[in-house]
């Protein structure tokens, strides 16, 4: 992979939550990108194939303003995969959405 393939994915982390709650499980996706402060989300897929098949926007040059799209199978190598319940994801929920730390993430992934 060339530093022009390497720079096509923004972000710097991944995340891929599966959530387990009484009733059914669902899949959502979580995007960091460090270095910009910023974070997105996608929620509520309930099985693998519709997930992996689901197409995220990239950006095609970091600092470009064209954006292209990927399917998360090929994102996914790359992404941490969490297995948790609903008390936990609504602690990830609060960590997501308030200015955080790359230390405070590491210390509630472990």
């Amino acid at each position: 992979m060339n530093r022009r393939q390497r720079q096509k994915i923004v972000p710097s982390t991944w995340l891929i939550v599966h959530r387990q709650t009484a009733q059914q499980s669902y899949y959502c996706i979580y995007m960091l990108d460090w270095k910009r402060r910023a974070c997105f989300s996608w929620e509520e897929w309930t099985n693998v194939s519709e997930l992996m098949s689901f197409r995220i926007p990239v950006r095609s040059k970091i600092g470009g303003h064209r954006y292209t799209s990927q399917p998360l199978a090929k994102i996914s190598k790359k992404a941490i995969w969490l297995h948790i319940d609903e008390q936990q994801y609504e602690q990830l929920e609060q960590l997501f959405y308030r200015p955080v730390s790359r230390k405070q993430w590491a210390n509630w992934l472990q």
